[in-house]
């Protein structure tokens, strides 16, 4: 029971002490005290006495056990953009291909058609068997001048994997 006692008085005792320096801190308008805000005894002064030395803000908590103080430095802010990029921002390789099979089979010409609307006639001997509507990724290379697999841009197929 003791060690909780010294708990909450520790706890009430940093409360106080935490609304004292808060208070210290304050600002009163023209920088002077009135004597209604004087407490009883104390006289009513504009300047600190000569024995106390300026110390800015006031005292300034530590910061808890376990935890990196808060820094008074504020955080970098991005500026608003200029307009739209030029170049796009997102990293892409220009031999990567994903999209669905539309002229599907097992090879060695394939047809695909990728999101933005963009048709390939694949070439690729030994790839496998890819039936129509699956969705594959695609690593193409120049095309086989030899090898006419239909409508579209033509290209050899590096690798070619489903995506499930």
């Amino acid at each position: 029971m003791q060690p909780r006692t010294r708990t909450i008085l520790t706890g009430a005792g940093l409360t106080v002490l935490l609304a004292l320096a808060g208070c210290a801190g304050t600002r009163h308008e023209g920088g002077t005290v009135s004597a209604e805000q004087t407490p009883s005894g104390t006289p009513a002064t504009s300047a600190p006495p000569a024995s106390a030395a300026p110390t800015g803000s006031g005292p300034t908590p530590s910061a808890p056990a376990g935890r990196p103080s808060r820094s008074h430095v504020p955080l970098p802010t991005l500026r608003p953009p200029t307009g739209p990029p030029r170049k796009p921002t997102d990293a892409r390789r220009a031999n990567a291909l994903a999209g669905r099979i539309n002229r599907g089979g097992d090879g060695p010409c394939y047809g695909l058609v990728t999101d933005d609307g963009r048709q390939y006639a694949l070439h690729g001997i030994g790839k496998g068997t890819f039936t129509v509507g699956t969705t594959v990724r695609v690593t193409i290379g120049p095309a086989d001048p030899a090898a006419d697999c239909g409508p579209g841009i033509p290209a050899t197929i590096v690798d070619i994997s489903p995506v499930v």
